[in-house]
Formats: C-alpha cells, structure tokens, sequence
C-alpha cells in the first residue's frame, strides 16, 4: 500500500483507522500482512492507504456501508482486533465517513 488508492466517482466510503502501538510486535507484522491479503479479496474492498510514523494511520475505501460492516465480522479480522486490543496498541479510533467529493492531481 505505498501508492494512492485508485477510487471510483463518489460517493463510496472511506474507514479512518488511527492506532498509537505499543512496543509489543508479538506476531503484528505477520497478522498485518495477512490481513493486507484477505482484505483484498473482501468484496466491496476499493483500496487503502496507510502512513506509520509512531502514529498508526489506515484508510481503507469501500463501496458501501454493508461492505464495511462485513469486513469487520470478518472471523480472522475479529481475531486481529481481539489481538490489537490486547497487545498491540495503547489505543485505537475508526472514524467511517462517506465521501461524497474527491478531487485529484497527477503530475
């Protein structure tokens, strides 16, 4: 996930996944790249980005609500925010906003 994601014309959705880590690594590398995989093949899945710099930030892109409510039913997704919240982050917050204008610029 090191390029923008490639959405279509609003609207769709957007989930802000913020995380401050702990120090604790205890397989997160292993659980993230998974779950980078399966969520791949959620369907709905548009796209996601992500920035680490001591702060943890996620976007992912949906194309509706339900699509999103899936993902987080997710059995194996379930047992990695079981995980995140027991051992890898101090805190977390998921914002889910629709959006409904985008605009961009390619140089």
């Amino acid at each position: 996930m090191r390029e923008i994601a490639k959405t279509p014309k609003p609207p769709y959705y957007a989930v802000i996944f913020t995380s401050n880590p702990t120090e604790n690594d205890n397989g997160y590398e292993d659980m993230a790249s998974e779950m980078v995989e399966l969520v791949k093949n959620q369907p709905g899945f548009l796209g996601a980005e992500s920035v680490e710099n001591g702060l943890g930030i996620l976007v992912s892109y949906w194309d509706s609500f339900e699509a999103i409510r899936n993902w987080k039913s997710d059995s194996r997704h379930q047992v990695a925010q079981t995980r995140g919240k027991t051992e890898w982050y101090k805190a977390c917050k998921t914002r889910i906003c629709k959006v409904e204008h985008d605009y961009d610029f390619t140089n």
